[in-house]
């Protein structure tokens, strides 16, 4: 399965991950905007680069290619604004958001 396939099953996975925890704001993949589509590219590639990564590592990685896009912490999520609460250590995410990196990467390894 080529890269962005597997992007796309994360993605839909953590939408309805989001979903099933009350956060119904993620579009469905072929309604995402190119910088959501991208992220899981890049997500999906540093985890088939990194197969025995832990959880924060994904983070980590996920946070470096959302600073460098020019976001930056917020309380709320604001794509105009690039605001975004889960830019912080991985520590101090809230399990459920912790659970989305392991998702990633256990879907990665699956489909890889």
């Amino acid at each position: 399965m080529d890269i962005e396939k597997i992007a796309r099953v994360c993605h839909e996975a953590n939408r309805a991950w989001c979903e099933a925890n009350g956060d119904n704001s993620q579009p469905l993949w072929d309604e995402a905007q190119a910088w959501q589509r991208e992220a899981a590219i890049d997500g999906v590639k540093f985890a088939l680069a990194n197969p025995n990564a832990p959880a924060s590592s994904h983070h980590d990685s996920w946070m470096q290619f959302k600073l460098s896009d020019g976001w930056r912490y917020g309380p709320v999520k604001d794509a105009i604004a690039k605001t975004h609460p889960w830019l912080v250590p991985f520590g101090k995410l809230p399990a459920e958001q912790q659970a989305k990196d392991k998702l990633l990467a256990a879907i990665v390894r699956a489909l890889s």
